[in-house]
């Protein structure tokens, strides 16, 4: 799979001084979902800014579709399409007009067709001739994606695409990134709700204080930095946990009736058998075992505070 964007060595410095990128690298290949995950001020909205030709950087570190941002604006800005933060639409235009005429600013013909289908897959068709001052803020969230799609792009910019709307439109969201992918195109997303990118994403980047920590497959980032837990619940409480047991990573819980076993998913070997066989001459009589996968937010969060 080839690259559609190319970041070679992009730092950003703010005239107050403030460093938002430094010397970051990153390929982004053609038909992926990449979910960009960090802490608020941490870069990423002015990596996607860079990306999209929205800020000032020097000539051949950026490339879109083999145009470089810098030298080549138009070509390059003509195959994305964002999405912002920010909710920015024409007040007093209706909601069909708005969206036709973003696919206008990008000189491309009429297709009342594909316009209708958009409006319908965002939920936006019955309200195609409402005013967009007159909608909800979940609606004009909702004008804002069709307005991105509106020139059918090869790449997607969502930024923060579902911070504080609704579970609707989330799944209405969802939904058209789905037949987007089907289609080929590119999403690049950040989001808080970090359960949707170890839903969605193929890959994951990391970025904390202007760097990008890593860029990895979601698969292959959780097999090789995730955890699992053994847990044992036990038919009787205990009251603490015996020295025989103390080189086990074990926990108890505060009814006593719970043991919890944490292991590396990468060792060679788990300990359980081991755990099991110990347990049962401490007189420990077991109730029930569960597993469970430390999740991607977990991940996540032990890279920021690392």
């Amino acid at each position: 799979m080839s690259s559609i964007i190319s970041v070679k060595n992009l730092t950003k410095t703010y005239d107050n001084g403030f460093q938002a990128l430094r010397n970051l690298s990153l390929e982004i290949e053609e038909g992926e979902i990449l979910a960009l995950l960090g802490p608020n001020g941490a870069g990423k909205t002015t990596l996607i800014s860079a990306i999209c030709g929205l800020l000032s950087v020097p000539e051949n570190t950026i490339t879109v579709g083999g145009f470089d941002v810098s030298a080549d604006y138009r070509n390059s800005r003509s195959l994305i399409g964002l999405v912002p933060q920010e909710i920015t639409i024409e007040p007093f235009e209706t909601v069909k007009n708005a969206v036709s005429f973003s696919r206008g600013l990008f000189g491309k013909s009429r297709n009342n067709a594909y316009i209708i289908q958009l409006l319908k897959d965002l939920s936006l068709y019955d309200k195609r001739d409402d005013k967009n001052m007159t909608l909800s803020g979940d609606m004009k969230r909702r004008i804002m994606i069709a307005k991105a799609l509106s020139h059918e792009p090869r790449i997607l910019f969502l930024d923060e695409p579902t911070a504080g709307v609704d579970v609707e439109l989330r799944k209405d969201m969802w939904e058209v990134v789905a037949k987007l992918r089907e289609t080929g195109v590119t999403v690049i997303l950040t989001t808080h709700y970090i359960e949707e990118a170890e839903e969605i994403a193929d890959r994951v980047g990391v970025i904390n204080k202007g760097e990008l920590l890593l860029i990895e497959g979601k698969n292959e980032l959780m097999q090789r930095m995730g955890s699992k837990n053994l847990t044992i619940e036990l038919q009787s409480p205990a009251s603490e946990i015996p020295s025989s047991l103390s080189h086990y990573n074990l926990t108890l819980s505060d009814d006593g009736l719970q043991l919890n076993y944490r292991y590396d998913v990468r060792a060679q070997k788990t300990g359980i058998v081991d755990l099991l066989s110990e347990l049962k001459k401490a007189s420990f009589r077991l109730r029930d075992l569960q597993t469970s996968q430390s999740s991607l937010e977990e991940i996540f969060v032990n890279l920021v505070r690392d």
